[in-house]
């Protein structure tokens, strides 16, 4: 056989034999990307839906005798007193019709999947109006703006006693009507205040998710969206102290809690 040309088909064996071995090379490199993909997809799965078609309602109701709240005197400031044409009533014990609770935060406490909720796009708002925050009591989540109004064109100043979010004391004179604040972090209810007017106090609490409500004089409150589970939801006032109670929803289902609150 002639040599010489045994020599080039030789080097041409050994070049296909190469770009064979560099092939099998790179499709085991790329191997380990898949599994890390898979892993991120179970990961996914395992964090369940952020949100559902579940929903808990219910009414909170006051039993037994009826403490007895003074009346807000804000003879201090003529503006304040301009702003109501009689007696203003005391915002820690508001009942409606049959001794239904207004002010109560229901919120859900535990058995949530875990996952990243969306913060709303719209801002929550608190505003001075008639010398008194309203709402008393304001749910936001942990990102929202919170857009902070003055209606009574006399000075206020706004006053957190967060511990977990920075703390602020901000005055708003008549002139500033609207500011706007963010709380970075989940956070229970905490006290704001106005220094000016001593007798002006809410409540704000911050969460990580927005399965929460404040009940009105009807006493009812309503969360919806949920995905199916055991849930622990929480009843909240700011005198009264929380109560908890345990409730399993099903996909679209519906169910109902009521809570009831008494002077200890």
């Amino acid at each position: 056989m002639n040599k010489s040309f045994l020599k080039p088909l030789c080097a041409l064996t050994l070049s296909a034999m190469l770009i064979a071995c560099g092939s099998d090379k790179k499709e085991t490199a790329s191997a380990p990307a898949a599994k890390t993909d898979a892993k991120t997809e179970v990961a996914k799965a395992a964090s369940g839906p952020a949100t559902g078609t579940s929903s808990v309602t219910g009414t909170i109701k006051f039993e037994g005798d009826i403490p007895k709240l003074g009346a807000v005197n804000m003879d201090a400031d003529p503006v304040c007193k301009s702003k109501h044409s009689g007696a203003v009533a005391s915002e820690v014990l508001v009942l409606g019709e049959g001794n239904l609770m207004a002010n109560i935060m229901v919120s859900i406490k535990s058995g949530l999947p875990s996952a990243e909720y969306d913060t709303p796009s719209e801002a929550a708002v608190l505003d001075q109006k008639g010398c008194v925050y309203v709402p008393h009591i304001l749910g936001v989540m942990a990102g929202q703006e919170v857009k902070i109004l003055n209606s009574d064109g006399t000075l206020h100043n706004i006053h957190t006693q967060s511990k977990e979010n920075k703390a602020f004391n901000v005055a708003m004179p008549a002139a500033r009507t609207e500011m706007t604040k963010k709380f970075k972090k989940v956070e229970d209810s905490f006290k704001v205040k106005c220094d000016v007017h001593p007798w002006m106090g809410g409540w704000i609490r911050v969460f990580e998710h927005p399965f929460f409500d404040v009940t009105e004089k009807d006493g009812q409150f309503s969360i919806k969206n949920l995905p199916a589970g055991t849930y622990e939801i929480e009843a909240w006032h700011e005198k009264l102290g929380s109560q908890t109670a345990s409730v399993t929803v099903g996909d679209g289902e519906a169910k109902a809690v009521d809570f009831t609150f008494k002077k200890s």
